[in-house]
């Protein structure tokens, strides 16, 4: 039996809370809060299909240009849900390493001290599977600051690996499948260095609907697809 072709790295960007929020007349507040916990559902999916990374996009350096109220709440959800992501990895089997790129140091102190305390505590033993979490993150600023991190650092002469090397994900295998929800056909920005051999997967649907059925959509289409790397 010919074996299934599965990434091994999938990336999201989970557009189309706002707006599914305002369809079903609730809160944005509701609307992001059902987004978050779709992460939970994703994760179930990867781990049935063998995928062992996934990267989530949940905040963008661009998401501090909205209104307060609309910050603070996103805010508080991470809060509030990384809270739990501490909590669950005591109860659980701890298979599931997590991690965060991206301007943290952007984010109140409290934030903070929660990101590094959630990477601590999920960090040891053999993680079978790994969360990154993008937040106050831009693909253009990142590599602003690997530019930055190379000049400080003395280097010389800078090759692909070099740049490699200093990005948030240093370490972190490229994408082998980026999916977008909503409709939208662009990256706005995610992972831009690492996503030039990614193949792309564009979903209509708004994040809070994306289903099983979709994510298993795109599965079979990356399947079908023979990666050339630019050969």
């Amino acid at each position: 039996m010919e074996k299934k072709i599965v990434p091994n790295h999938i990336a999201i960007i989970p557009d189309g809370n706002r707006r599914w929020a305002e369809k079903k007349g609730i809160s944005k507040r509701e609307g992001y809060a059902i987004g978050i916990r779709k992460i939970g559902d994703v994760l179930k999916w990867c781990k049935k299909h063998d995928v062992h990374m996934l990267t989530m996009w949940g905040f963008s350096t661009d998401n501090f240009k909205r209104d307060e109220e609309e910050v603070s709440t996103l805010l508080g959800l991470f809060k509030d849900n990384l809270g739990e992501a501490i909590e669950s990895d005591n109860r659980n089997k701890k298979e599931l390493r997590v991690r965060f790129f991206g301007r943290v140091n952007l984010f109140p102190k409290e934030i903070q001290q929660m990101i590094r305390k959630a990477e601590q505590v999920t960090s040891g033993g053999n993680r079978k599977y790994q969360l990154n979490l993008l937040l106050s993150y831009g693909g253009r600023e990142e590599i602003v600051d690997a530019v930055n991190s190379i000049i400080t650092a003395g280097v010389k002469k800078v090759d692909e690996d070099t740049i490699s090397r200093h990005l948030y994900t240093r370490g972190v295998p490229d994408p082998d499948l980026i999916i977008r929800t909503s409709g939208e056909q662009r990256l706005s920005g995610l992972m831009p260095w690492q996503s030039c051999y990614s193949e792309f997967y564009f979903c209509k649907k708004l994040w809070p609907d994306f289903s099983k059925k979709d994510f298993e959509a795109a599965l079979a289409e990356y399947g079908k697809r023979k990666r050339r790397y630019g050969k």
